[in-house]
């Protein structure tokens, strides 16, 4: 059964995620996409807004929605969380597991830690608006998935929640999880939807 990887810091995961964790799904007949908060993402040091744990349970209550959807700690602890590591953990699973990504971190592939073997390992599901272009690598295995992204980023979200506006793109269960901790500077005495 085919599994794919989603990994990034999902800070906070939101709609557009799920949005394409389900498109993919469902095009590529996937049994399984592992959600994986990044630990400690090398390209972003630092520059998570909200802990490990926080980000984590926020995938948990959005993985919720989708019985394919699943959330995963792989990439906890403090080492960096680079992609190959967790690729070859993943391997005993599933041998050869997709790997979905955007477009925009696709091009910057050749920049990633072991990055050749990195293509060699994984097939990957690359999320691109339709008509955009981009360079594949030799030797990397794509396969397209073009989609109308959601418009907002994780940080306008954290801009928003700052600001004392709850985002639309957030899935239910993840507002009221923000809302009840407190995060992304999210004032204490503002209404939830």
């Amino acid at each position: 059964m085919p599994i794919a990887i989603f990994g990034g810091t999902f800070d906070p995961i939101h709609n557009a995620h799920l949005k394409v964790a389900r498109e993919a799904a469902d095009a590529f007949a996937l049994d399984r996409v592992l959600f994986i908060p990044a630990g400690n993402p090398p390209h972003k040091p630092g520059q998570t807004t909200e802990s490990f744990e926080h980000r984590y349970r926020m995938v948990e209550l959005a993985c919720a929605e989708d019985p394919r959807f699943e959330p995963s700690r792989i990439e906890e602890g403090p080492g960096p969380s680079y992609s190959i590591l967790t690729i070859e953990k993943l391997r005993a699973r599933d041998p050869e597991p997709y790997f979905l990504i955007g477009a925009d971190a696709f091009a910057e592939i050749d920049k990633w830690k072991r990055w050749r073997e990195v293509v060699a390992l994984v097939r990957f599901i690359v999320v691109t608006r339709p008509g955009h272009e981009y360079r594949v690598p030799e030797g990397a295995r794509v396969e397209r998935l073009d989609t109308v992204l959601l418009p907002d980023s994780s940080s306008e979200i954290r801009r928003k929640l700052a600001a004392g506006e709850m985002p639309a793109d957030l899935p239910p269960a993840v507002a009221r999880y923000i809302a009840a901790h407190g995060l992304y500077q999210w004032p204490a005495m503002a209404h939830t939807r």
